[in-house]
């Protein structure tokens, strides 16, 4: 695997100015991200979402960078985009979940349109990712937006103290929350609890067993009626062989 160091793309003075003049529509849809949960240590699929170009252009490629403390990434492939990991060479091995020694992590995913995404429609990329065990956190995904005319860095993030609807182009960002049993390293619940597809199993087992014990009551009636009915018609044909005999 070829290792390459990241950087963001350098933005000349021109780009800087750009990106500080910004008009209000184009400020007001950023490059958002939707995690499928934001559970401490869970696996989560992160959906990056671009609605417009750059002033007008069409969009050609997302770039977007990793947080260290998410040093593996599967992208999801989207038939829109060709899709490439970008890697750098640790500084020190980290151990995964899994106990397997990583020395390299993606510190870029970049995503180039087949065709390039006109202004004004919406398209989305996702990468599943394992959220580190730091709940509280906030982790900043900057995403550099390239178009056929420019390109848009959004890549701020707030400082402490500062509200983040004062930034001009904000990077993405997901806040993790406590670890909870769902999706928490991969699982769908704890192991004191029964995950949906065990307990619609334990259902169907007691409505089979429900539905047997009522076919055997069924069965167990039947049997009966049967029994009463055949002791009554013997009674009834010995009554009818003792007048039988006495006419005689």
């Amino acid at each position: 695997m070829q290792i390459r160091r990241f950087t963001l793309p350098a933005l000349g003075a021109t780009g800087a100015l750009a990106l500080v003049t910004l008009t209000a529509g184009a400020a007001g849809a950023h490059v958002t991200v939707t995690p499928d949960t934001t559970s401490a240590g869970a696996y989560a699929v992160l959906t990056f979402s671009v609605g417009h170009g750059c002033e007008g252009s069409p969009t050609t490629k997302l770039a977007i960078q990793m947080p260290e403390s998410i040093p593996v990434v599967t992208p999801t492939v989207n038939p829109n985009w060709t899709v490439e990991k970008v890697d750098e060479q640790l500084a020190e091995p980290v151990t995964d979940a899994h106990g397997n020694e990583i020395t390299e992590r993606t510190a870029q995913v970049v995503y180039t349109a087949k065709t390039p995404l006109a202004d004004g429609f919406r398209d989305t990329v996702a990468l599943s990712v394992q959220l580190p065990e730091a709940a509280g956190d906030t982790l900043a995904f900057p995403v550099v937006q390239t178009c056929e005319k420019g390109q848009t860095g959004w890549t701020e993030t707030a400082a402490e103290g500062q509200d983040p609807e004062e930034l001009g182009s904000p990077a993405p960002v997901v806040t993790i929350t406590e670890a909870t049993g769902e999706g928490h390293h991969g699982g769908a619940g704890t192991d004191d609890a029964d995950s949906p597809a065990d307990a619609a199993t334990d259902d169907a087992r007691e409505d089979a067993t429900a539905d047997a014990a009522s076919d055997d009551d069924g069965g167990n009636g039947l049997a009966i009626g049967g029994l009463v009915a055949g002791l009554g018609g013997l009674a009834l044909g010995g009554l009818a062989l003792a007048r039988s005999g006495k006419k005689g």
